[in-house]
């Protein structure tokens, strides 16, 4: 089995590539090693030292190591081992009974407001998770405020706690709902 790995544009986390799927559709994200206890691979993973935050994709995983423990020389091979181990085991992605992955919030709207959130969806679904997902990361939608046009946004993976997930927020997306959803008119991170 063969591994890949690339940057993210967050020094803190790495993408791992394994070559086949991880968790197929949507994105699951562990931020603590309670969390953890949901997937043998993401435990595995939070066993090591210096690992923060574990984030699997629909065929990638990144991870995130805590910046004053450790560094990526130190870590990477630890978490490729283990990552091999995993996917080489036939051991399922997730323990029995859990919910598996992670989509947008399912709030109800009504009329128009049901209308815009539709199209906000759409968009986040079409062009802007595939964009970040290339980066490692994830942006689900939270919520539409129709009286102000706040559209709120989760950020994971590597877009969670990215030095430039702020500039992301508000130069791409921001931009490009603004521009095909006219009553947006702004994007904030949920928090």
């Amino acid at each position: 089995m063969f591994i890949q790995t690339e940057t993210t544009p967050n020094p803190e986390v790495l993408k791992f590539l394994p070559g086949r799927e991880v968790l197929g559709e949507g994105t699951r994200e562990f931020r603590t090693a309670d969390e953890a206890s949901a997937s043998p691979l993401a435990q595995a993973l939070f066993d090591l030292n210096g690992v923060e935050r574990v984030f699997f994709g629909p065929d990638f995983l990144t991870v995130t190591k805590n910046s004053d423990d450790v560094d990526w020389r130190t870590l990477k091979a630890p978490i490729l081992a283990a990552v091999m181990e995993h996917f080489t085991s036939g051991a399922a992605l997730l323990a029995e009974g859990d919910a598996g992955a992670v989509s947008h919030d399912s709030d109800v709207y009504e009329g128009e407001t049901a209308q815009v959130v539709a199209e906000i969806k759409d968009l986040l679904d079409t062009r802007i998770r595939p964009a970040v997902a290339r980066d490692g990361g994830d942006i689900l939608f939270n919520r539409f405020d129709a009286a102000t046009g706040v559209v709120f946004l989760h950020m994971r993976g590597a877009c969670s706690s990215c030095p430039s997930s702020s500039a992301t927020l508000k130069a791409g997306v921001e931009n490009m709902l603004k521009h095909y959803v006219p009553e947006v008119t702004a994007v904030e991170a949920a928090l």
